[in-house]
């Protein structure tokens, strides 16, 4: 049994220590949110966040996560974070997801960014699109995410 600690809630997993958070979320914890894109932390559809930074559920071992706060995005766009709560709108307001498989992955990748972002500063298209750079959308909304990113830093500023 691995205790992990999602969404400030600590649920106990009975994996093997080697399997990916990803596979707990959704396999083990009914959290489906979190999608598998390639498994090879190239696409960044299965991105959460650990102790706040972005990473690639799908090759990071739950006993590499044990003891560490794993926030998915359930958590994020629920409204009780200011920042995914701002993204979340953009993304609406810009109508970003199309088949929408990439969106919680790029929500995250998102939301991590602009909590790095220094309080009244807006980003810059270059910023912006660096940090977007690890998530692949295979619908083409690169510029709908782009934009929608720099909306929501201006809710934020």
């Amino acid at each position: 049994m691995t205790t992990l600690r999602i969404n400030g809630k600590d649920l106990q997993v009975d994996a093997d220590p080697s399997t990916p958070i990803l596979w707990a979320l959704r396999d083990t914890l009914g959290m489906t949110g979190t999608k598998f894109g390639c498994g090879a932390a190239l696409c960044g559809a299965c991105t959460v966040h650990l102790n706040g930074q972005a990473i690639r559920s799908c090759v990071t071992p739950i006993s590499a996560a044990a003891g560490q706060k794993i926030t998915t995005i359930e958590a994020v766009t629920d409204g009780s974070d200011k920042v995914g709560k701002a993204v979340h709108e953009a993304w609406v307001k810009h109508d970003v997801a199309q088949c929408g498989y990439c969106q919680s992955g790029q929500i995250m990748s998102a939301t991590a960014f602009l909590k790095t972002v220094t309080p009244g500063k807006l980003p810059s298209e270059a910023e912006i699109d660096s940090a977007m750079a690890g998530n692949i959308c295979r619908c083409g909304t690169y510029v709908r995410i782009r934009a929608a990113v720099a909306d929501a830093a201006k809710a934020l500023a």
